[in-house]
């Protein structure tokens, strides 16, 4: 029966990805993997205690415990803090195999014949791996959350001491598995270890921030994989080898996005004191009023809306959407234009305009969409920044340098709503804001768009 259960498991989790791989039939794909892994948790609690009902209580009622815990937390949580989540959620998956690891090392020191000496190597990778993934999601979460002493963990030659700390990692290993008998360097490592994952990602900009959760959440599929080798737990194995290639193809994917190694993201490249040549070159900029914004927009043909973080801390997707029909009322063709790394998270945008269901098809992604400028009347704006500056193509100083982005000024007319002239997440400022043909329309998301959609109605 167990067979069975995990073949269905499987088969929910691979098809359940491969519907992921097109927004029309993501929701659907994540409700089957969804059913896959229950499945999978039923079978797993099945198999160990088929012949020892009693202890059925003790896996019943945590899981319930939790799952409640999961459910209300994924319930309240706002749009604007889904990465907050997901790094969070990633560093439980890392304590878990931390936790696994160390109950079977635990075995292992009580009876050293229980398991060869290569299982006790695959256990201690899954330690140190998982508590890197643990303490450096904690550390993600803190960092994309605004909490202050994040920013302040970083020390004088930080890669130095990381590298101490990862060759210190690896001879405590050897002498733990020659030393069996002393569980004290098995204490020290997982120490060592915890402490790592704080200093792995301690240096590494809040705008990179996405790339390390992607990454570390490859990490937390590996220790999945191993700990799934160890208990021959096919479904685990599966698993974690989904996360774990999944969350390489898209750390991969994003720095691409970026046109930066990931090397050159673990080293903190992308922070936010960045600076850039022109950053002292201003201009004057151009305001634009309620009235003449909701006229030029009603009287386009084409308008093409760039969300970014700024429409999502707003909430305010409905009043996109709320505006694009009244737009396309009037027969103006209205898209949008998504940037692979717009928002804190690859597919944050996407899911955001989702939620205000709007139509897949109008979404754009970046090659696309820069076609499409040139014959664009008005390019509107919302809360994106550095996806949107041309420093990124016209100076070599910029740390957005050779970062593909939306050129958005080789449209007609473009215009910029944000709360005001500060930098972006990058900590540079876009010369996009003085160009001739562009207007700043000054305010909250949410204000500024519900203004706006009351002057259309009323044209």
């Amino acid at each position: 029966m167990d067979k069975v259960l995990f073949l269905i498991s499987a088969f929910l989790l691979v098809w359940g990805l491969r519907l992921q791989s097109d927004p029309a039939s993501a929701s659907k794909g994540n409700k089957y993997a969804s059913v896959g892994m229950l499945i999978a948790i039923i079978s797993a609690t099945i198999m160990p205690i088929e012949n020892s009902y009693d202890n059925y209580s003790w896996i019943i009622i945590p899981i319930i415990f939790s799952a409640s815990i999961g459910y209300i937390i994924a319930k309240k949580i706002e749009m604007t803090s889904m990465p907050q989540m997901v790094s969070i959620f990633n560093g439980l998956g890392g304590l878990s195999a931390v936790l696994l690891s160390f109950t079977e090392i635990n075995k292992w020191l009580s009876y050293t014949e229980l398991y060869p000496q290569f299982v006790i190597v695959v256990l201690l990778v899954s330690l140190f791996i998982g508590s890197v993934a643990f303490t450096g999601s904690l550390l993600a979460f803190a960092k994309l959350d605004g909490y202050k002493w994040s920013e302040k963990l970083t020390l004088p030659f930080q890669h130095i001491i990381n590298l101490i700390l990862l060759v210190s990692i690896i001879v405590l290993s050897f002498l733990f598995i020659d030393n069996s008998a002393d569980s004290n360097y098995l204490y020290i490592l997982i120490a060592i270890s915890l402490l790592y994952g704080v200093f792995f990602v301690a240096p590494i900009g809040g705008a990179d921030m996405p790339v390390v959760i992607s990454l570390l959440n490859s990490f937390t599929g590996i220790t999945a994989a191993l700990t799934g080798v160890i208990f021959d737990n096919k479904v685990m194995l599966l698993g974690g080898i989904l996360v774990g290639a999944a969350g390489t193809i898209l750390t991969v994917l994003m720095c691409q996005a970026m046109n930066r190694s990931l090397l050159n993201v673990l080293v903190g490249g992308f922070s936010s004191s960045g600076s850039s040549s022109k950053s002292s070159e201003q201009g004057d900029i151009k305001e634009i009023t309620d009235s003449d914004f909701a006229v030029q927009l009603f009287y386009s043909q084409k308008v093409i809306i760039v969300p970014g973080y700024g429409l999502a801390v707003a909430q305010a997707q409905k009043l996109c959407k709320e505006i694009q029909e009244v737009l396309e009322s009037n027969d103006v063709e209205v898209k949008y234009a998504i940037h692979p790394v717009a928002g804190r998270m690859p597919g944050h945008m996407n899911v955001l305009l989702a939620e205000a269901d709007v139509d897949y098809s109008k979404l754009i992604e970046l090659d696309e969409a820069n076609s499409d400028f040139k014959s664009t009347d008005v390019a509107v704006i919302i809360g994106a920044n550095d996806v949107v500056n041309p420093d990124a193509i016209d100076d070599t100083a910029s740390p957005l340098y050779g970062m593909p982005i939306l050129k958005v000024w080789e449209s007609n007319s473009t215009v910029v709503l944000k709360r005001s002239m500060s930098a972006g997440y990058a900590g540079v400022q876009n010369p996009l804001f003085f160009r001739e043909n562009n207007k700043m329309y000054f305010g909250d998301a949410k204000d500024s768009l519900q203004r706006l959609s009351t002057e259309l109605k009323n044209l």
